[in-house]
């Protein structure tokens, strides 16, 4: 199996952890009464089913994400950009250019 593929199934695992705990935390401390709603309804099992799927979902790409992108070598140097490829310009050389404008600027009409 490819280094790539057993990478990203570990961090579905992990993700999978990471939702179980989310999940479990939302249940037991009841955010938004969400305890009550799943345990009276006849059809809570779907709910739980989906928080876990979809909060799965959501942390395996972040937990995938910090992993490819700690995977970068570390840069050298001062970490700026070329300076000096830009040419210095005198400001003799530079001069204003007029742009005639054809048309009236619109009015932006906004609500209140």
């Amino acid at each position: 199996m490819p280094e790539l593929v057993r990478l990203y199934i570990k961090n579905i695992f992990i993700g999978f952890g990471l939702a179980l705990t989310f999940v479990g935390l939302l249940l037991w401390f009841n955010v938004a009464n969400l305890w009550h709603l799943i345990s009276t309804s006849d059809i809570g099992y779907i709910a739980i089913a989906l928080l876990v799927v979809f909060n799965t979902i959501v942390f395996a790409g972040v937990q995938f994400g910090i992993a490819i992108m700690r995977m970068a070598e570390p840069e050298d140097g001062s970490g700026g950009g070329k300076r000096d490829a830009i040419p210095s310009v005198d400001a003799a050389q530079m001069v204003a250019i007029p742009v005639p404008a054809d048309e009236p600027a619109r009015r932006v009409h906004r609500r209140r």
